[in-house]
């Protein structure tokens, strides 16, 4: 067989095949299956040339309603548990923790909102990770909050450079794939809240 019958059918060919986007090498990730058409659409629509930016036009906040009638206390262990094997003496439970008092400091001003990217994995926020949002409390420097830039949201972590006169605020990324947000000079920035918890799933 000649050697142009050979490439005929099969086998590797010149300038064949999809074309790499970004000209570097690629990584394999582990995601959850449920995830993964959620993940290629936000890519899609999100994926720019140079570090990520993840505005969203809107957030979907489910305000908290605890049920009065229906109160979980949950058992609370008065000794700290190492990382290793329980003490016996933990066994022997003498308080409870009321979840609704512990999470919720002002019922009309808490909020969940699920995380919509990847922007704040180093501070342990993955997709879908539901956070609860306080907007009652006065935001610092560190703390992570709900941001509206202009007219567009996002999930980062406040920040307060004292080097600049006035201090200059700024939101980081907590993700080294996502931009950092500088407030540029007639730019509105405005705390929606600040999140307290996440409630992630550990299996």
């Amino acid at each position: 067989m000649s050697n142009a019958g050979k490439n005929e059918h099969g086998g590797a060919r010149a300038n064949a095949g999809r074309k790499a986007k970004f000209q570097e090498p690629t990584k394999v990730i582990r995601v959850p299956e449920s995830q993964v058409a959620f993940i290629k659409k936000w890519l899609l629509e999100n994926v720019k040339s140079g570090n990520l930016i993840d505005f969203n036009s809107s957030i979907k906040a489910k305000p908290v309603q605890p049920n009065p009638n229906k109160t979980y206390h949950i058992p609370l262990a008065t000794e700290r548990v190492a990382a290793g094997f329980p003490s016996p003496a933990q066994d022997h439970v003498e308080q409870a923790l009321d979840l609704n008092e512990y999470l919720i400091r002002n019922e009309n001003a808490t909020f969940i909102v699920k995380a919509n990217s990847l922007s704040m994995l180093g501070a342990g926020i993955d997709i879908d990770d539901p956070l609860i949002v306080d907007r009652s409390i006065p935001a610092k420097a560190g703390d992570i909050v709900i941001a509206m830039v202009d007219t567009e949201f996002t999930v980062k972590r406040l920040m307060v450079d004292h080097h600049f006169d006035p201090p200059k605020v700024w939101l980081k990324a907590e993700n080294p794939e996502f931009q950092n947000i500088y407030i540029e000079e007639g730019q509105e920035l405005v705390i929606w809240g600040v999140v307290t918890y996440n409630l992630k799933r550990m299996r």
